[in-house]
């Protein structure tokens, strides 16, 4: 008789009579599940309805909506079971069976690994189960499992996948070709690995909606990157809570600028204060003398002209409406700024669009003017510049905070002449020695990064948007601090771009301020301008404490040091 078997799988089954008494919301009537939920769904609307159509009457005749009478209150109760029946089968029903089926094969399903038949010996051992081998509660059994295979491309996807591979199919064309974006990804993903030689495994590529970014947030994708989001706060600024969602990888950020928020919060909270809106763009145009340049940089800036070429800018967007025109010459080139409000959008497009309306215009009065660019870069945009420090870009922000001395000791471990003093030497004296333009600051790109990448934001902006001014002085005889952040230039919107995807929507709606304003028009992207200074502010001032209190690189090994042997890690 042979000795070696071939590993079996058990399966415990459940007695009949034990499923049979567990009481379901579907066993409320008897009868077929359909008509069940039939039943209730139709009673829940039509009670909601009738009480609705009461309530209003008695609003209408000044009524008490308190005083029910009998059909009032059966409607009620109708209400209210048939709620609890709706709810009982599709929400606790729903979520918790297929966890717990689930649950439940996975501890009664195992692998029999015995290489002798069960009756052969009496100490024959019994298959482990996770979860319940163990007596002590402490210890978990932790059973991993392998990540899931992407499955192998069907007869037809291998010739795309050839065709894209040989070129006679462009990488770029499938989604149109396909009609299918998840398609196009898996088949865009596959053709690159075999062209490069190198395995794309740990990328993901399924739970994304690869349709939502299609012409507008990223061409050819092959899958996506995953980025943690903490949660920082709440931080009181101006009478609100605000919980700050941040995406990032650096180890004691999300911490450092939660404990400024508690400090804030210990205090009375922050306030802040918009200074400006206005979201820019600056064709460049050049003339054959230096002279021409100059004759229309006095008919963009007369005030006579400004009404006519105002509303040639606003037929563009309901929106847009354009604010200044500051123009600048260099030899017989011309440089327009202009400056337009955008409601709750960041605005390059919108902008662009009214620039493109206005260059068209003048070209009747000027038609010896060559349009070089759409953008010169005095705007300027993504890149550092005087301009925006100067004049400001998008939202120019000031939020500020005074910090009792007690908190600076007890939640800071610091003390406010050290905080003034630091200041003054890091992020004034040695920012003007290092020659910086616009970062007079500790790390304010650091919360504005990881805020932008949440929420949706354009994160090559963060260039111009951490442009900021830290400021710290003793107060109150010195007892108090009282710190602030000038921010001049803060590009946001919560319309548009990546505003739009899953992740990023669910946190413009944490903050309260997903999507657009339509009482307020771009009173939304004012207040996430307002929260970015706050969290800046916050940011600040754990960081400042930090490193006043010596703790800065103490933190860091503690939270910013990975305990992964770096040495086992290879590309594959």
């Amino acid at each position: 008789m042979e000795q070696t078997r071939k590993p079996m799988k058990i399966k415990v089954k459940f007695a009949e009579n034990e499923e049979a008494k567990v009481v379901k919301a579907s066993d409320a009537l008897p009868l077929p599940l359909y008509l069940t939920n039939t039943v209730f769904f139709t009673l829940f609307f039509s009670v909601a309805y009738f009480l609705l159509t009461s309530w209003r009457e008695k609003i209408r005749s000044h009524t008490p909506l308190h005083v029910l009478n009998l059909s009032e209150i059966v409607s009620i109760l109708v209400l209210v079971a048939s709620f609890v029946y709706l709810l009982g089968f599709f929400g606790i029903d729903f979520v918790q069976t297929p966890s717990l089926k689930d649950e439940e094969e996975d501890i009664i399903v195992q692998e029999d690994a015995r290489i002798v038949p069960c009756g052969q010996a009496l100490e024959c051992p019994r298959p482990q189960i996770a979860g319940i081998a163990s007596p002590k509660p402490a210890q978990k059994t932790i059973v991993e499992k392998p990540a899931m295979e992407t499955p192998p491309p069907t007869a037809e996807d291998e010739e795309i996948i050839k065709a894209v591979v040989a070129g006679t199919i462009p990488s770029y064309s499938l989604e149109s070709k396909l009609g299918d974006c998840k398609r196009a990804a898996s088949i865009r993903r596959e053709a690159l690995q075999r062209i490069t030689g190198k395995s794309l495994e740990g990328l993901p590529l399924e739970g994304f909606d690869y349709e939502s970014i299609l012409g507008q947030c990223c061409e050819m994708p092959v899958g996506y990157v995953t980025i943690p989001v903490g949660i920082a706060g709440p931080l009181m600024l101006d009478g609100r809570e605000f919980s700050i969602p941040m995406a990032t990888t650096e180890g004691c950020l999300v911490a450092s600028t939660n404990r400024g928020c508690k400090a804030i919060n210990l205090s009375g909270g922050a306030s802040s204060v918009l200074l400006k809106d206005g979201m820019t763009r600056a064709p460049v145009v050049r003339f054959n003398s230096a002279r021409r340049a100059a004759e229309l940089k006095f008919y963009m800036e007369d005030p006579e002209n400004y009404e006519t070429i105002s509303m040639v800018f606003n037929k563009s967007s309901r929106f847009g409406r354009l604010q200044s025109v500051q123009c600048a010459v260099a030899g017989k080139n011309l440089y327009m700024r202009f400056c337009c409000s955008t409601g709750d959008a960041m605005g390059m497009n919108m902008v662009s669009k009214g620039v493109q309306n206005v260059l068209d215009f003048l070209q009747s009065d000027f038609p010896d003017m060559d349009v070089i660019g759409i953008s010169g870069n005095y705007c300027s945009d993504k890149k550092p510049a005087a301009v925006n420090w100067i004049e400001g870009r998008g939202k120019s922000v000031v939020c500020e905070a005074v910090i009792k001395g007690d908190i600076v000791t007890k939640v800071l471990k610091t003390n406010v002449a050290a905080l003034v003093e630091l200041n003054m030497l890091k992020n004034l004296t040695g920012s003007a020695i290092a020659g910086a333009l616009g970062g007079f600051n500790a790390h304010a790109s650091n919360i504005v990064s990881a805020v932008y990448l949440a929420t949706g934001q354009d994160p090559a902006q963060n260039i111009e948007s951490s442009h900021c001014l830290t400021m710290m002085e003793a107060i109150n005889d010195g007892k108090d601090l009282h710190v602030s952040v000038t921010m001049p230039s803060i590009e946001v919107g919560t319309v548009g771009g990546g505003t739009q995807l899953a992740s990023q929507s669910a946190c413009l709606n944490l903050l309260g301020v997903k999507g657009a304003n339509r009482e307020a028009p771009g009173s939304n992207a004012r207040q996430l301008a307002t929260v970015v200074a706050g969290s800046v502010l916050a940011g600040e001032l754990s960081l400042m404490s930090a490193i006043a209190a010596g703790q800065l690189v103490k933190s860091h090994m503690k939270y910013n040091r990975s305990s992964k042997d770096v040495t086992t890690v290879s590309s594959a």
